[in-house]
């Protein structure tokens, strides 16, 4: 192809950087402190996780237990230790029983990449961000999402994984939707459990989190949820409990926030009552860092592992043991289901061997999964895709997009090779809440596959000389963006920095606007009928410009589709603004209270999700609410056609239609199947209740069948304390958006 060159050189780079490891990082031979080479009974990998970690805590002494069930601080920030020195100098370790044989948990955020590479000498893949991966609707590309973390992960040595959002977008301004899932726990809890069978196929202990209804970070430390059981449960709760019983992860992290008046963390009903009993979760529970706040009440409600210090269940903990305020039994448990996941997850078996990545598979992956997750929004005449022989101009504005495309920070936050792509040579360090671009140019992907075309940029901080230079162009792209990270909200979903006076002026110079946007949440956009096309290409990742380069100019048929509802504006959203804690109860970053009030808990103060079961789409059903692009809308170069629907009743209902790709070019269409439940159930409209991605030649036609779990059709009965399918007439909707399902069929169930 001719941009070859193009990836070839950003090829190059990245193998350069990892070649440096080779010469500067040591380590690749066994560390100072490991443990020896195992050779108990538990070694007998004939037996059971259980049987084996068993078999382990018979041997082990009172200290050596406690000090599995807490971390050693963070290695990144800590001096090195004899504690911490076997570690890779990650954001949390647990030594193991190195005398068994056992290797300490060496653990690594891994959202979207390996965090802290560049800080370590080493090379990490930034895959699109999450709600990237959601868009695709893929639940392949969601388990090649997760295994080449986890082989990246093992790769720079750790053994586990601090990835796996599943938070619903219940709060689309929450600083962290993009390392999420989407708005709908079906959909949500699906992708998650392949991420995570993806991540631990590789023997890395897997993660979800963070448990539960942590859907913003605005005084996530101290603010307590109040909502209802029945609406957490068919929501967010719904997510982790398929992404649970489905993908099987290892470990759960318990999350920051109080629910219904505990903190996550000492809640017993999330811990016990839900997640080890109803969902028969075998794995371990580890706090949020600094999410732990009692010894006793905190053990007894469920949790496993303190992180990523030992405040409450070191001394603490040993004292309560020996005045029996916390029994043995429930010292072993907490001791057995760390082991048992351990084994479970290979993490003893394949002991973890550093070696170096390979950016080539990295690149080919984060690639793909973007173009299955950009979504075209608008495509006015044709617009899209480009075709370089009938371009002579082409004017590339905005976002930094002559170098780079920007990323989601916070603890996600990966380190581009080379640096942030932005910064001058040698100061484009990652730092914390810093705005970070890779180089992934979406400027030179451009000229790459239109050679033979004139090709300028304007930055677009002055949106008149923006306007000039695209009333001279064939056609205008204007890059805007809106960047998220942990620790902080959006105030609005407006594009900041004067963006949509921007895109505004270049759509009024040239009729033949497109519009890429890079966010990790929904945006406003009061321009939306200026621009010819509209494109969201999210967090695109290491190889995004390729993506997007392939998306522009056709070589790629675009397939996404929303996992979030974009609303007209933040007046329609369930809560216009987002409560803000008082001052005694922010977080100490945020200039309030010490470490030591963190440890206690800081002063509650209060939201209630009063919208219950109307999250997302569902709300603005429910309250009639138009909206700028429904859930699960997007566009193709192609038309499909649905047709002959049937759904017949069973222990799963089992649908069936027929899906006609119309247009001149082959495709993949995400059908989506929704149901209207009897009025008696008293739900919102419809809800989400499978959907298949289904790839089609041009004039191809395919029989789709979709298999229904019951669960996807049954309410939360509080007075039950469980699952109910109401009596009645459900009606089956199939189509290609949430606002578009020409299909309907009846089905009765008792």
């Amino acid at each position: 192809m001719k941009h070859s060159h193009f990836r070839a050189g950003l090829r190059i780079r990245a193998l350069m950087f990892v070649f440096v490891v080779l010469l500067v990082v040591p380590g690749f031979s066994q560390r100072p402190g490991q443990p020896t080479k195992p050779t108990g009974p538990w070694m007998n990998a004939s037996l059971s996780p259980d049987e084996r970690a068993d078999l382990v805590i018979k041997e082990m002494t009172l200290d050596e237990k406690i000090a599995t069930l807490h971390g050693v601080g963070m290695p990144t920030d800590d001096p090195l230790t004899a504690e911490n020195m076997p570690s890779n100098r990650g954001v949390g370790y647990e030594v193991g029983v190195p005398r068994l044989g056992i290797p300490g948990i060496d653990m690594g955020d891994a959202a979207y990449g390996v965090r802290s590479s560049g800080a370590n000498g080493r090379y990490s893949t930034a895959l699109p961000a999450n709600v990237a991966a959601a868009a695709s609707w893929d639940p392949d590309a969601a388990y090649e999402y997760g295994k080449l973390i986890g082989s990246e992960l093992r790769a720079q040595g750790y053994n586990m994984t601090l990835g796996g959002g599943t938070n619903l977008t219940r709060e689309p301004r929450n600083g962290r939707t993009f390392e999420y899932l989407g708005e709908d726990p079906i959909l949500a809890g699906t992708l998650v459990a392949h991420l995570i069978q993806g991540t631990e196929s590789q023997h890395v202990i897997g993660d979800i989190k963070h448990y539960a209804l942590n859907d913003q970070e605005s005084g996530r430390n101290s603010v307590n949820i109040t909502i209802s059981k029945r609406a957490a449960r068919e929501s967010d709760l719904l997510a982790f409990e398929i992404g649970v019983t489905q993908g099987h992860p290892s470990a759960v992290m318990c999350s920051y926030n109080r629910v219904l008046g505990d903190f996550a963390c000492e809640n017993k009903w999330l811990l016990t009552e839900l997640l080890k009993k109803d969902w028969k979760f075998p794995g371990f529970v580890l706090s949020d860092w600094g999410g732990t706040h009692s010894t006793e009440k905190a053990s007894a409600a469920g949790l496993d592992n303190e992180e990523p210090g030992r405040f409450f269940y070191e001394a603490k903990y040993k004292a309560a043991v020996e005045a029996g305020t916390i029994s043995q039994a429930e010292l072993d448990e907490h001791v057995h289901r760390i082991l048992r996941s351990m084994f479970a997850a290979g993490v003893i078996d394949y002991p973890r061997q550093r070696g170096v990545i390979d950016p080539f598979t990295g690149l080919d992956v984060a690639r793909k999964i973007e173009e299955g997750g950009i979504v075209l929004l608008k495509n006015k005449a044709a617009t899209l895709p480009l075709s370089p022989i009938r371009l002579h101009t082409i004017a590339v504005i905005g976002a930094h997009s002559d170098v780079g495309m920007i990323s989601g920070g916070g603890s996600a936050q990966v380190d581009p090779p080379g640096g942030n792509a932005i910064s001058k040579p040698g100061e484009g360090a990652t730092h914390w809440q810093e705005q970070i671009w890779f180089p992934t140019s979406p400027l030179k992907a451009i000229q790459a596959r239109a050679p033979k075309a004139t090709v300028k940029y304007d930055s677009g901080d002055d949106p008149a000389a923006a306007a000039a230079l695209a009333k001279t162009a064939d056609v205008a792209i204007v890059f805007a963006y809106q960047w998220e990270s942990e620790g902080m909200d959006l105030p609005t979903l407006t594009l900041p920095k004067n963006q949509d006076a921007l895109v505004a002026a270049v759509a009024a110079a040239n009729p033949h606007t497109i519009v890429v946007i890079e966010s990790g949440s929904p945006v406003t956009m009061p321009w939306v009928d200026a621009p010819a096309a509209i494109l969201e290409a999210w967090y695109a990742g290491s190889d995004g410009a390729n993506a997007l380069g392939n998306i522009l100019f056709g070589s790629v048929n675009p397939s996404g589709k929303l996992p979030n509802t974009f609303p007209k504006s933040d007046a329609d959203l369930p809560h216009p603004t987002i409560t803000q804690p008082p001052p005694e109860s922010s977080h100490f970053f945020n200039g309030g209270g010490t470490p030591e009030d963190w440890a206690k808990g800081l002063p509650p103060f209060q939201v209630a999700y009063d919208e219950g079961l109307k999250v997302g789409y569902k709300w603005y059903d429910a309250e009639n609410k138009p909206v700028l692009f429904p859930f699960g809308y997007g566009l193709s170069y192609t038309t499909y056609r649905y047709a002959g629907l049937t759904a017949t009743p069973g222990e799963k209902v089992k649908v069936s239609f027929t899906l006609t790709n119309a247009g001149a070019r082959a495709g993949a269409e995400i059908a989506e199947v929704y149901a209207a439940l009897p009025a008696s159930a008293q739900e919102p409209p419809k809800r989400l209740i499978g959907w298949s991605k289904v790839q089609l030649n041009a004039g191809e036609k395919k029989t789709v069948e979709v298999e229904i779990d019951p669960k996807y059709l049954s309410i939360f009965d509080e007075g039950k304390d469980g699952w109910t399918l109401v009596p009645g007439d459900y009606t089956i909707m199939v189509g290609g958006s949430s606002d578009k399902l020409p299909l309907r069929a009846t089905v009765s169930l008792k």
